[in-house]
């Protein structure tokens, strides 16, 4: 069982008395378990009458000597486990190990609990087998994670928990679809409590993009831009009828070629100073006063809107539900 305690290193000669009588609390309950598994099976018929078929003279002698005593032996065991929570508990005090001198016993609960000798919490001292494991895995001179017991368990425990959370997800998504159809306008009060108290926050992160998307297209499609804009010039020239009739007096086709090319630089110049703008403290103004204008407009709620919205979040659930519903343990077991 981990441990909440204040940090204190142990010199190695303390580390190694603390080891020691870890190792013999740890053989100490593991022959306690296997008395109390044995005894509790001598006590079932069937295995009571195979035991004394096959081996009378070792099951007379368990019966008078054991079985007879158990209650005796076992308050033995207990008076060491009890003796090992006073000494723990003296020995958390002195190297101050916990906040609180009274903490220890709630700590090692199981410790404490395991000690009565009583059926039910005789089962506790199984805990204590896993905090001694734990310890020595702490100090390295095990490493469990190697073990096959451990890896069987580990990925059973794996696949029991991500089953369990599985669930859960499911039914938690499941009940937030129930209450998103049986909610009446959800969309209004999405807006009242989600968009309108970010309405500035969003306004200017609208114009800013804005600005950022036309001053990126300009400058990377500048060149393209310039030539559409001459042909475009070009043609409008080309198909008036004033400009026409100017190319029949003499020296005239100079002079609308002249006016051609100025119109085209003109236009230029004006496309450009007028791209260039859109990072202008004018341009950002009015793109804002023009988000916010429209803003009211765009967050109008009715019937429909509101029941694109159900579905549209009802959709999003669903396809997390597909989503958590995928067995991940069997990619990693398989």
């Amino acid at each position: 069982m981990p441990e909440t305690s204040v940090s204190h290193p142990l010199s190695p000669g303390l580390e190694r008395l603390h080891l020691a009588w870890d190792l013999l609390i740890l053989l100490l309950v593991v022959a306690n378990l296997a008395l109390i598994l044995f005894d509790s099976l001598f006590l079932l018929p069937p295995l009571n009458d195979a035991f004394a078929t096959l081996a009378p003279g070792l099951y007379d002698a368990y019966d008078r000597h054991v079985h007879a005593n158990f209650i005796e032996i076992d308050l033995v065991f207990v008076a060491v486990f009890v003796l090992d929570v006073l000494l723990g508990w003296a020995a958390a005090i002195a190297e101050r190990r916990y906040h609180r001198w009274f903490f220890y016993p709630f700590v090692h609960w199981y410790d404490v609990l395991g000690c009565i000798p009583l059926g039910g919490f005789r089962l506790l001292r199984v805990l204590r087998i896993v905090s001694l494991l734990h310890r020595l895995q702490r100090l390295g001179l095990i490493d469990v994670r190697r073990w096959q017991v451990y890896a069987f368990f580990a990925k059973y425990y794996d696949i029991l928990m991500e089953e369990l959370s599985d669930r859960v997800a499911l039914r938690l998504l499941d009940n937030m679809q129930e209450q998103i159809r049986s909610s009446d306008s959800l969309s209004t009060r999405v807006i009242d409590r989600v968009v309108m108290p970010r309405k500035q926050q969003l306004i200017q992160e609208l114009s800013q993009r804005l600005e950022e998307m036309a001053g990126n297209a300009y400058v990377r499609n500048r060149e393209e831009t310039m030539r559409y804009v001459s042909a475009l010039v070009g043609r409008t020239v080309a198909e008036s009828q004033e400009i026409r009739r100017l190319r029949r007096l003499p020296m005239g086709d100079a002079v609308a070629r002249s006016m051609q090319s100025s119109l085209s630089d003109l236009a230029c110049r004006l496309v450009h100073e007028a791209l260039k703008g859109l990072r202008s403290p004018e341009f950002t103004a009015l793109v804002e006063r023009l988000a916010e204008s429209g803003f009211d407009t765009w967050l109008q709620v009715d019937e429909h809107t509101d029941r694109v919205t159900e579905q549209v979040l009802v959709d999003m659930l669903e396809l997390m539900k597909e989503q958590i519903a995928v067995k991940q343990w069997r990619h990693r077991y398989d």
